[in-house]
């Protein structure tokens, strides 16, 4: 490319359309707010670079030479396109445009993430939403390498090169069947459910129920019986109806009705939620959500 040309800037092309569609340099000034000669020494710098003659001058104004009429399409589409994407930049920095990528590890169906998700949607329509089901290390592992902008996972643990706030708690179900012999009562222990058979999914978050039941009824002096079963949490509470066994969910799953089953609060078992994120990460999308996160969160703390 010839050195020279890349010196044009979008003044030039500018006051060259402008030039051409009032056909005169006074006119094109008084519309630019600008003074004739500033029009024509523009202009003249402007077929300087391009080395061809872009008007014909006349005492009355000007007309375009035949190299100008090639010329102003070409220039009103490099306007347009530089203006369109000033545009698109400028709407991702307000996040009305981009995507935001979630890593979750909870239900969206109710609670804190299907507010925080539905008003973030009715503020920022434009901007698309990712969800993204999985386990909290592979989700920090994507939060590191910048493939996920935000993950909602359980506990208070710091994870090294990630920030870290702890925004919401869920209290702990067990799922039973609605005909269990403790489906009628309020609230349950670990103790009521010691001898009860669990059943886990295969995928997450299924390894961390595994080893919270463990945790839990070990103090019991209790090696709990729990089937690991190869499908989906979604699929897993229908099998509880069917007496397969019973599982645990968080509150915002408690939402979703299946026949034959009942949820009971475990008394005292309350679930933390952190968001995790990388401080390396400048998309304007997501930090409008975690901004948003943090008002949610604290308008929560205060109503409670």
């Amino acid at each position: 490319m010839d050195d020279s040309l890349e010196s044009i800037e979008l003044r030039h092309l500018r006051y060259f359309v402008a030039a051409a569609e009032h056909g005169s340099f006074r006119k094109a000034g008084s519309a630019l707010g600008l003074s004739q000669s500033a029009i024509s020494r523009c202009v003249a710098d402007l077929e300087d670079q391009i080395g061809a003659s872009l008007f014909h001058r006349h005492t009355w104004g000007v007309s375009q030479t035949f190299a100008g009429q090639r010329f102003l399409a070409r220039a009103r589409r490099a306007i347009r396109t530089i203006g369109e994407g000033a545009h698109e930049v400028a709407s991702a920095g307000r996040s009305e445009d981009g995507r935001v990528r979630i890593g979750i590890y909870s239900s969206i169906a109710s609670g804190f993430l299907a507010e925080l998700l539905g008003t973030y949607g009715r503020r920022h329509h434009k901007v698309e939403i990712e969800i993204v089901d999985g386990n909290p290390v592979e989700h920090i592992s994507a939060i590191r390498q910048l493939s996920l902008d935000v993950a909602f996972v359980t506990g208070t643990r710091d994870w090294p090169d990630c920030e870290r706030q702890h925004l919401w708690s869920e209290r702990v179900f067990a799922v039973l069947p609605s005909d269990h012999r403790l489906a009628c009562r309020e609230g349950l222990t670990w103790r009521d459910l010691s001898e009860e058979t669990f059943m886990v999914s295969e995928t997450a978050p299924g390894q961390e129920i595994h080893d919270h039941l463990v945790r839990c009824l070990a103090g019991l002096g209790r090696h709990p019986e729990i089937l690991v079963q190869k499908v989906s949490r979604d699929n897993l509470v229908p099998l509880v109806a069917l007496g397969r066994g019973l599982t645990l969910v968080s509150e915002a799953m408690t939402v979703a009705q299946f026949p034959g089953v009942a949820y009971r609060p475990i008394l005292g078992e309350i679930l933390p939620f952190s968001a995790v994120w990388s401080a390396k990460n400048d998309n304007p999308a997501f930090r409008r959500l975690l901004s948003l996160a943090k008002t949610v969160a604290d308008r929560s703390a205060r109503s409670v």
